[in-house]
C-alpha cells in the first residue's frame, strides 16, 4: 500500500498505529490473524500477517470488515492511504507472491 505524500499525514498514520484500538486487535484475533507487522520505507508500507493454518484472505478479510469498530477504523486510517476511503482492508491490502 502508498500513503499520501505528505510528511505530517505519514507521521500522524505511524502515531495511529502506535495506539490501534483493542477492538481491531481482537478482531485480527477473532478472524485468525495471529500477528500482524507493518513496515514503511517513505510512503510505501509492506505487512507481514501470520495466521492460522485454515486462515483464507479473502473469507477472513471480508469477515473482519463486518467487525466492531472495524469500518471506523479503515474509514479513520483512510484520510493517510492513497486509496479510496471506503475501501475494505481487503481491498487495499493485497496478497503477494514470495519468490525466494
Amino acid at each position: 500500500m502508498t500513503l499520501v505524500d505528505n510528511p505530517e499525514m505519514i507521521a500522524k498514520y505511524v502515531e495511529a498505529h502506535a495506539h490501534v484500538w483493542p477492538e481491531i486487535i481482537r478482531g485480527q484475533r477473532e478472524v485468525g490473524i495471529t500477528d500482524m507487522q507493518i513496515y514503511r520505507r517513505g510512503k510505501n508500507l509492506f505487512m507481514i500477517m501470520d495466521t492460522c493454518d485454515d486462515f483464507d484472505f479473502d473469507r477472513d478479510m471480508a469477515r473482519l470488515a463486518t467487525l466492531p469498530r472495524q469500518a471506523e477504523w479503515e474509514a479513520y486510517v483512510s484520510q493517510f492511504q492513497g486509496c479510496a476511503a471506503s475501501a475494505r482492508s481487503d481491498e487495499k491490502w493485497q496478497l503477494m507472491e514470495r519468490i525466494f
